[in-house]
């Protein structure tokens, strides 16, 4: 859609939607109906709302947060702050309050634009004492509350020839924002990502390989905009001219999914581990020929490989696995999806090899907030990855694999650095400008990338052994019948785990055997099911080395939770808190 030349900022998107007459660009469901924002609509509300904020007197470089759901109004708020030059903040609507308090602080947020009540209060408790912060802006009514609408109304009528210049000064250098990483210890890091940054990354993406988009298709939304991952996936959209359409909530994804009938949308791990379960519990559920055909479906996915030619008979299984059990697959995924993203977090390769079965791509990738996100993604068209690996290095980056195994990069797309804190960027970028991510990794027939484990994870056992938890985590969760699980042993004689069970196959399970077990607490102290899910750890081991084997394990009856601190918003373990509150159960297994 935009040439490359003329696309050095990430606002230069907009131009296009002058003559682009777009009439579902971004679409919100509410009360049961899609709201659409034309291509026209959006560029006056953002204009507009770029004239609010001057007249609230933002300047070049001031600080906007936003916390909210995904939404158009975050959309024009953030592309109404780029085009005066200041920078936005986005944050996590789950973090703490105390979370907000600091990021308020240190990133000097200057106004606040909010979803809803909840949010409002919040905000507002954390900016007690902030005398930077001016006004905090509700996206939804909220009584005593200013509405964003009241910015933009500032701006209704006014000459926007002002904006021309501010948006000429801005360098594809400058600051385009600032995004404060969770991590899973201390206080929260300022990612500062400029719009080379940014730009550069959507613009390595741009390549029919990757992604075959056109402006005629839609893509569902849902992975949070906060997010580097789905903002930068927003913009990719926005370059090939896709409309957006926001998912009402992560429980209706499957209802959206199925009306919006996207092209494609970028997911995570998880999600797909719960679209392939609800899959499978439902197989079971069938009986004879019908059952058959479908664990015979199955069975050949899970042994599919894209990027081997399918011999005679398998290509008539094949042709039949598709036509009566896959076609169901990708009609329950709205029946035009070309390609599902998958990031943030190791994929199984069962999943991948099963989906592609299923006609149903998914390219798989990997990166950082820090490298704006895309280090490696893999192609789809024609395909061309590794089942396991990550994919291949983008062309606007290069990488190095550490003697101690870190993958480390460097390109246009790695941060200039952490903000006011230049020790931890000291830390994470070496003179040479190459960043560490902190992950270590392989490069697999010198071109698939394929990531092992955490640096900082790797533990070592008493007997002297490595190992690393996840590899040994992404193994158990290939069961069905667990859901979530940490690895630990560091410093013991073999490794353990506290394993929570996927609670719907499991009851299924335990319906099937006459066990009476209603309650995750009533299964995961029943003798059978403590039998079954020994049977499922020691069949999962099976695939590891003896030393990095799960010997004994804790079953848990509740999720990890970002509301408990035990995970981040992008579902990583906070593996030493976990720790803490379980160490004594943990601490059992060794006696």
């Amino acid at each position: 859609m935009v040439l490359h030349e003329n696309f050095t900022r990430v606002f230069d998107l907009l131009p296009q939607y002058q003559q682009l007459h777009k009439s579902d660009l971004f679409n919100l469901k509410r009360d049961g109906e899609w709201r659409n924002f034309s291509s026209t609509e959006m560029l006056d509300i953002i204009n507009e709302t770029a004239l609010g904020l001057l007249a609230l007197k933002i300047k070049p470089g001031d600080k906007v947060a936003i916390i909210s759901g995904n939404r158009p109004e975050w959309n024009f708020i953030d592309f109404a702050i780029q085009i005066i030059g200041a920078v936005s903040v986005p944050m996590y609507p789950t973090i703490t309050v105390e979370d907000y308090a600091f990021i308020f602080e240190n990133a000097e947020v200057k106004y606040v634009f909010v979803e809803g009540e909840d949010l409002y209060l919040k905000s507002k408790e954390a900016s007690k004492g902030n005398k930077k912060i001016k006004e905090i802006y509700t996206f939804d009514p909220v009584e005593g509350a200013s509405m964003w609408t009241e910015v933009k109304e500032m701006g209704e009528g006014k000459d926007r020839s002002v904006l021309q210049p501010l948006m000429d000064a801005v360098k594809p250098s400058d600051l385009l924002t600032l995004i404060y990483t969770s991590g899973t210890t201390g206080r929260p890091k300022g990612v500062m990502l400029t719009h080379h940054n940014i730009v550069s990354n959507v613009k390595s993406l741009d390549r029919g390989q990757f992604f075959e988009l056109r402006g005629t298709d839609r893509a569902l939304s849902f992975l949070p905009l906060c997010h580097i991952y789905e903002r930068t996936d927003i913009y990719m959209y926005m370059f090939y001219g896709v409309s957006v359409y926001y998912a009402e909530s992560m429980e209706t994804i499957a209802d959206n999914i199925r009306e919006v009938k996207p092209a494609m949308f970028a997911t995570v791990p998880r999600l797909l581990e719960k679209v392939y379960d609800k899959i499978y519990a439902k197989g079971n559920e069938l009986t004879g020929l019908k059952r058959k055909l479908f664990f015979g479906a199955i069975d050949f996915g899970l042994q599919y490989d894209p990027m081997k030619k399918l011999g005679f008979l398998d290509s008539i299984k094949y042709a039949i696995y598709s036509k009566l059990i896959f076609s169901k697959w990708r009609e329950a995924l709205g029946g035009n999806v070309r390609l599902i993203a998958s990031g943030s977090a190791a994929l199984q390769p069962r999943l991948s090899r099963v989906f592609w079965a299923a006609g149903v791509p998914i390219s798989e990738g990997y990166g950082l907030t820090e490298t704006s996100p895309v280090i490696s993604v893999s192609f789809i068209n024609p395909p061309d990855f590794k089942v396991g690996c990550v994919g291949t290095v983008i062309d606007c980056m290069e990488i190095k694999i550490a003697e101690d195994g870190e993958i480390c990069v460097r390109g246009d797309s790695v941060m200039p650095g952490y903000y006011k804190n230049p020790e931890a960027t000291a830390e994470a970028i070496d003179p040479e400008g190459w960043f560490h991510t902190g992950d270590i990794g392989e490069m697999v027939d010198g071109k698939y990338l394929k990531i092992t484990d955490r640096k900082k994870e790797i533990f070592k056992t008493s007997g002297g052994k490595y190992v690393a938890p996840q590899l040994v985590e992404n193994k158990l969760k290939e069961s069905i019948f667990i859901e979530q699980c940490m690895v630990v042993g560091d410093g013991q004689k073999f490794p353990s785990a506290l394993v929570i069970p996927e609670f719907i196959a499991l009851g299924a399970w335990c319906k099937q055997q006459g066990i009476e077990a209603g309650t995750p607490e009533e299964m995961i102290t029943n003798a059978k099911v403590i039998n079954k899910m020994e049977e499922e750890v020691q069949s999962a081991m099976a695939a590891v080395a003896k030393y990095e084997q799960v010997k004994k394990f804790v079953l848990l009856p509740r999720l990890f939770t970002i509301q408990d601190g035990e995970i981040t918003p992008t579902l990583k373990l906070k593996r030493k808190q976990i720790y803490a509150k379980h160490e004594k159960e943990i601490l059992a297994l060794y006696i």
